[in-house]
């Protein structure tokens, strides 16, 4: 099946990139949610789908609008206002969803309203209000602490994307998306889509999202006025969860000492004390204490995850240990 989206110059015009917090809660929840493991994705699913096991996050609101396959609720994926909206305020969006909007999403799933999706149709604002406490609690045990990685991918794919805007063309960047998206006089095409998406059912321009979790599809999201969404696999995504390579950590042990630095070195993968100090060889006592130091300097960032806290490294120190090169 192919289905095409028309562009006039307006259109093209009004054609832009968002990078989106909730596009990567949405896919990254149905990719824990399916038997298979995806190749990119494996280390991750590994760390992570236990966890949300444990917190009960398989079983929730979360586990309702997104299923394994099929349609997912196009109230969770609001348009977003700016390039790099935050969490917060996409959350703070879908707590604005309208009942109509909440009602056509509902009509379009297969199966039988379930007595939790009842709720929801009949008191749509206390029920977002809870589903939006649920997806705080995904990002924190999910994505926050592998987040600084997961945001430099999506932002270099957007930047490397302007950049041939500007010395090819959108026609070309259009038609480089994805092998199931091609450009053709005018129109956007999508081909074996099961989905239509069709320039008569949208707003006008076009919002494209890169992901890391949509991989190796792309997803779409039309609800008007809203200009039409397309999500589809950032560039990289192969070497996302590849261990990040360090340069000496001799000049940064000097700085910040060796413990701090093996610590630093050791949380290429988040972890919590224990697991750290299993690693390193060092007592919890010492390591919370380290820990404690290197989030009051901004190298790490600390994520709740049931009785546990997840630590993980911050860009500033991703660029601290980072290998010299032309760019540095």
């Amino acid at each position: 099946m192919e289905t095409g989206l028309s562009f006039s110059a307006a259109d093209l015009a009004q054609t832009r990139f968002a990078v989106s917090p909730m596009w990567e809660v949405v896919t990254s929840f149905r990719l824990l949610r399916s038997a298979a493991d995806a190749p990119p994705h494996g280390r991750w699913t590994a760390q992570v789908r236990p966890r949300l096991v444990r917190a009960g996050l398989d079983r929730g609101w979360l586990a309702e609008l997104v299923p394994a396959r099929g349609y997912l609720a196009d109230f969770l994926n609001p348009t977003p206002a700016t390039p790099f909206p935050s969490l917060d305020d996409e959350l703070s969006a879908i707590r604005r969803t309208t009942p109509a909007q909440v009602r056509r999403d509902l009509e379009l799933f297969a199966a039988p309203v379930s007595p939790r999706l009842r709720v929801l149709l009949e008191a749509p604002e206390a029920a977002l209000e809870k589903i939006t406490t649920e997806i705080e609690a995904y990002w924190e045990l999910a994505l926050a602490p592998y987040w600084a990685r997961l945001r430099a991918l999506l932002e270099a794919d957007v930047f490397h994307r302007a950049r041939q805007v500007a010395e090819h063309g959108s026609a070309r960047v259009l038609g480089e998306l994805h092998e199931t998206v091609r450009w053709d006089d005018g129109t956007l095409r999508l081909i074996r889509r099961h989905c239509t998406l069709t320039r008569g059912e949208t707003g006008s321009g076009l919002l494209l999202v890169p992901s890391a979790f949509a991989w190796p599809r792309v997803l779409t999201r039309s609800v008007p006025p809203d200009p039409p969404q397309l999500a589809y696999p950032a560039r990289g995504i192969g070497n996302l969860w590849e261990p990040r390579a360090t340069a000496s950590t001799d000049a940064v042990a000097a700085v910040l000492g060796r413990s701090r630095t093996m610590l630093l070195t050791e949380l290429d993968t988040p972890a919590s004390t224990t697991q750290l100090a299993a690693n390193v060889g060092l007592s919890a006592a010492g390591v919370s204490q380290h820990l404690t130091a290197l989030r009051d300097a901004g190298l790490v960032s600390a994520h709740r995850s049931g009785r546990s806290v997840l630590y993980a490294r911050t860009a500033v120190a991703d660029a601290l240990l980072a290998p010299e090169g032309p760019g540095r």
